[in-house]
């Protein structure tokens, strides 16, 4: 399995940015996706976004238009630019990874991170 772990969650006005980076390591063979998903408390784990192999990218359709997932291979890191974040955007961040897979289904996937805390006030 692979190894992730989170940063840059934390505290920020409606309408702000923040960026979240995961951070992978292990071994790992085949094509890989990336995703993000997020949980506020009394909720389902949620999609945000994917990114499937090398270069495709989906996103949930909550997010779409303010969220942006990219990848560095040469740093093994992923990232979520979220920019017009809004007060529902509020839950804990988490990164996940799995080998041959392009859905969102997080029950398909893996390897967790454990998980950063993003908080949006209005």
């Amino acid at each position: 399995q692979v190894q992730l772990v989170e940063s840059g969650g934390g505290l920020v006005q409606a309408g702000g940015s923040l960026r979240l980076s995961c951070a992978a390591s292990g071994r790992a063979s085949g094509s890989i996706t990336m995703g993000w998903f997020r949980q506020a408390p009394g909720k389902d784990r949620e999609f945000v976004a994917a990114h499937w192999g090398i270069i495709t990218t989906y996103y949930g359709d909550s997010v779409k238009g303010r969220f942006t997932i990219s990848r560095d291979n040469a740093k093994n890191t992923v990232y979520l630019q979220m920019n017009s974040l809004k007060p529902e955007d509020t839950a804990v961040y988490y990164c996940a990874a799995e080998r041959d897979y392009y859905g969102n289904d997080p029950s398909r996937f893996r390897s967790w991170g454990q998980g950063t805390q993003v908080t949006v006030s209005s």
